[in-house]
């Protein structure tokens, strides 16, 4: 094709790439921060509904960009395990309503179950009696919210490089944080553990189910996560992670003042902002207990001697991503105040929940990084032409 029309196809071309995300490399790799924000705004959206429709919806947002963002790092594979978590935290709610009761109305009978006769001072407590549909609907909506909450945090699990997130880490925190990625990374390289063993059973004919494969498989799995836990601790003690700077006394108890003063001006501001009679109090008590415990881990970041290699950027994408999960928590926060029903919907008498509008269309935002995020490389190595 020749003349204008080619000119015109040929510039739409090249311009096309600039709107697309760049492939991920070490250099525009998104800082594990970002993603653990955005990853905590929406189960902090989820922790304030039980309708569940939103948290289907959030479940739905958390699990498309984990599918379009993921790699194939060990870590990358615990997102399946977070779901299943979640289904037998319903499942253990559900039992814990029928065996033990609920304070929940209801007139419409499912079943009656044999009830144990208990002492006087148990009274508010009983074991089986009856069973109704809308103290089960209410265990359903209780341990949705649980469930997606879970979930979410597992979209951060499965999408934060540990060791990236280790980088970022104050000095003040940094030892504590060396033994909370050795915690995080355990349960992922443990599920990537199983998962190469069961293939390894099925290539050779051997079963993979049952109590005897199990047993077969747990023991050498245990043993690959203690051999790699003794092997990262060995590793980081042999690079000088966890030594210390020799600091005055002053210094190092005004850092302990500073940080815990600012740690209880944390936590009673964001009491005083869900309080409605603390809402005066709160926002000066959460902005002063921030600053000081900024000052005093920046007071503590001088006791740690080591240094960081190629320290990870926050751009515009960063930012974009981890102000998503802000903006999905914001809003929800916001229709809890002006809709509460909406948010949690009622049981007694029994109603189908209805999806809000408002706040189902702030949930979306969520995506957002699955566009704007680095694209991850593909397991062959190459990226898609398209």
């Amino acid at each position: 094709m020749t003349g204008p029309t080619a000119g015109r196809a040929d510039t739409a071309t090249h311009r096309l790439p600039a709107w697309r995300a760049p492939a991920a490399t070490r250099s525009n790799a998104l800082p594990a921060g970002a993603w653990w924000l955005w990853a905590l705004g929406l189960a902090t959206a989820a922790s304030r509904t039980t309708n569940p429709l939103l948290l289907g919806l959030l479940v739905g947002v958390a699990g498309y960009v984990v599918a379009a963002r993921r790699t194939d790092a060990p870590w990358a594979r615990s997102y399946g395990m977070f779901i299943r978590i979640g289904l037998f935290v319903i499942a253990v709610r559900l039992l814990f309503s029928v065996f033990l009761g609920s304070p929940i109305p209801g007139t419409h009978t499912l079943f009656t179950l044999p009830e144990v006769p208990l002492p006087d001072w148990a009274k508010g407590v009983r074991i089986g009696g009856r069973v109704t549909a809308e103290q089960m609907l209410f265990a359903l909506y209780d341990g949705a919210k649980l469930a997606a909450l879970l979930i979410c945090v597992g979209a951060a699990n499965s999408l934060a490089n540990p060791a990236r997130l280790l980088k970022s880490l104050p000095g003040a925190l940094y030892e504590a944080g060396v033994a909370v990625v050795v915690a995080m990374t355990f349960a992922p390289n443990m599920v990537a553990d199983v998962l190469r063993l069961r293939t390894a059973r099925r290539l050779r004919g051997r079963p993979t189910g049952g109590v005897r494969a199990v047993l077969q498989i747990g023991l050498p799995v245990l043993e690959g996560a203690l051999e790699r836990s003794v092997a990262v601790a060995a590793s980081m003690d042999a690079r000088g992670y966890g030594r210390t700077a020799r600091v005055p006394a002053a210094v190092r108890h005004t850092t302990n003042v500073l940080t815990l003063g600012g740690l209880l001006g944390v936590c009673a501001g964001t009491y005083g902002l869900l309080a409605a009679e603390g809402a005066g109090y709160g926002v000066p008590l959460l902005v002063a207990g921030l600053l000081a415990a900024m000052a005093g881990l920046r007071l503590g970041g001088a006791r740690s001697v080591r240094t960081r290699y190629r320290p990870d950027r926050w751009g515009v994408r960063a930012w974009l991503v981890a102000g998503s999960g802000a903006a999905v928590a914001a809003a929800m926060i916001w229709a809890g105040n002006a809709d509460p029903a909406a948010l949690h919907p009622g049981v007694v008498p029994l109603t189908a929940p209805v999806l809000p509008l408002w706040p189902a269309a702030a949930v979306l935002l969520g995506l957002l990084p699955a566009v704007v995020a680095p694209v991850p490389p593909s397991p062959t190595g190459f990226e898609e032409q398209v």
